[in-house]
């Protein structure tokens, strides 16, 4: 089961490395990745020659991790990489029929290539860069987790990555520690 806890796309395309483990393999699990990101539609066949695309998603990642991290520490962002994976995309505007009278007006990516397939977490990155209040992009304060989200709760005091995971595990610690010292 893939576990989403970036609350940005581009966030969850940094945790696909989960505790130094990689989670991609191969093309199939980018496109398990994409198609339960609501990045891709239909759970077709990778674009490109085998391969490809987990090297192209891969590449992507850590662009991305790579400019977070250095906007993240008040450090200049070496935008190159980023814009030439924006060069990518081609896209036009749609409008679209929705239930009742209701109309909304969506993006649509052409998917001929590994590179254009992940133009839109592309853009996602570029737009968090731009736009994010940094303060509240932050990684889990669990000492052995590796993971970022972007802090949406309404007093911006999020600490984990997932009370589930991080988040009870060191709330039990701590409530071990101080019985232990009492």
């Amino acid at each position: 089961m893939i576990e989403f806890y970036g609350d940005h796309p581009a966030l969850d395309l940094m945790n696909t490395v989960v505790h130094g483990e990689e989670t991609w393999h191969g093309d199939a699990d980018v496109m398990a990745w994409l198609a339960a990101a609501g990045q891709v539609t239909a759970q077709g066949g990778a674009p490109g020659n085998p391969g490809e695309l987990l090297a192209a998603a891969r590449a992507l990642r850590e662009t991305v991790r790579t400019a977070v991290a250095a906007r993240k520490a008040g450090e200049r962002v070496d935008v190159a990489a980023l814009n030439a994976a924006l060069a990518h995309a081609e896209r036009h505007m749609a409008l679209v029929a929705e239930s009742g009278n209701g109309l909304s007006l969506q993006a649509r990516y052409a998917a001929g290539t590994p590179q254009q397939l992940l133009a839109p977490l592309a853009e996602a990155a570029a737009q968090l860069l731009a736009t994010a209040d940094f303060k509240l992009v932050r990684k889990c304060e669990d000492h052995a987790c590796t993971l970022w989200f972007l802090d949406r709760t309404k007093s911006h005091r999020r600490r984990w990555c997932s009370m589930a995971l991080c988040g009870n595990r060191n709330k039990v610690a701590a409530f071990r520690q101080r019985q232990h010292e009492s």
